[in-house]
């Protein structure tokens, strides 16, 4: 039976990786509260604290987002919205909070037809040749 599963559309992962660094003083304080059972390890630990903070400033996000016409969480951009775009004479302007995807099979000449502005605060996934191509339209 498990022959006959098939993914129709791969899952967009719901992490991004990134790289700090600490002084060994706080990185010292951050091995002390996973030692002593307050954090499974550091990256729960880590995790938890940027939690806070964003819990701590999130009527400013709020509002932010509000006032900066964001698309909170994941946006995904298919060939088929690009293309129905086109055909209305429009183009997009994508402001995204969170992950922005473009489709695998937009073009780089279709995505430079459709969308006039990119700004994402978080990520976006693309083609190497579609971020290429609306490099001089990304903030």
């Amino acid at each position: 039976m498990g022959d006959n599963v098939r993914e129709l559309r791969p899952k967009a992962p719901d992490t991004e990786k990134i790289t700090i660094n600490l002084g060994f003083v706080d990185l010292g304080h951050v091995d002390l509260m996973v030692q002593e059972g307050f954090y499974s390890n550091r990256s729960d630990f880590i995790r938890t604290a940027i939690r806070n903070q964003l819990e701590r400033h999130a009527d400013v996000v709020r509002q932010s987002t509000a006032r900066k016409s964001l698309d909170l969480g994941l946006r995904n951009y298919t060939r088929e919205d690009l293309e129905a775009t086109r055909r209305a004479g429009q183009m997009l302007q994508i402001n995204v909070l969170g992950l922005a995807t473009i489709a695998q099979d937009v073009t780089p000449d279709l995505a430079r037809a459709t969308i006039a502005s990119v700004s994402v605060l978080g990520a976006l996934h693309a083609t190497p040749a579609v971020k290429a191509a609306l490099a001089d339209r990304t903030r």
